[in-house]
């Protein structure tokens, strides 16, 4: 790894993310949201798999990047309307680290990497972007799936589960039931995969 190049492109992703007018506290800290949400995805990244190369490293950071700029309010709030936000959001993350990366100094052929990730191509097919998909399904899980508790019944809440199980690898199935959930959630969890 060209840890100055790294470095340079983490930097860069952060004072983009840092833009975000949406915040979350964390341990009574106000963070940025995107900016929050980078950082527990290359957390999450790290300890799951702690030789993960640079390109899936900087998909990890750069996941969300700008997401508030596409907001899912401005598309309709339908099935269609949603899988229309995430391929356009997709395509606007792949772009928006491209000129990043350019700017870093990397060559076209990892950035066409970065951005394969960054749009999940191949899905179960390419390692890294299974290894991606499992480390934003555990983030989701582990830091946002409460207040989707909140939001949603329990049958949408078991379909929520279920699609995000089947998105993920054994050995992230295995990682997630780790995590420490309260006692509820872990029994609609339980319920929704008929453990």
């Amino acid at each position: 790894m060209n840890t100055e190049r790294f470095k340079n492109a983490s930097e860069l992703i952060d004072a983009e993310n840092a833009k975000d007018p949406n915040t979350e506290i964390h341990q009574s800290i106000t963070f940025p949201k995107e900016l929050l949400y980078s950082s527990r995805m290359h957390q999450r990244l790290m300890s799951f798999h702690s030789n993960a190369s640079e390109a899936v490293q900087i998909a990890s950071k750069a996941q969300h990047i700008r997401r508030w700029e596409i907001p899912r309010e401005s598309y309709s709030m339908d099935r269609l309307g949603y899988l229309k936000w995430r391929e356009d959001l997709k395509k606007f993350h792949a772009k928006t680290i491209t000129t990043i990366l350019e700017k870093s100094g990397y060559d076209a052929e990892f950035i066409t990497r970065v951005s394969f990730l960054i749009e999940k191509k191949l899905l179960k097919k390419d390692e890294e972007t299974q290894l991606l998909e499992d480390v934003i399904c555990l983030v989701f899980l582990e830091y946002y799936f409460d207040t989707f508790v909140q939001k949603h019944d329990t049958e949408k809440m078991k379909n929520i589960i279920l699609k995000t199980w089947n998105k993920m690898s054994e050995r992230g199935h295995h990682e997630a039931l780790k995590i420490n959930f309260s006692e509820a959630n872990f029994e609609l969890i339980k319920k929704a995969l008929g453990l």
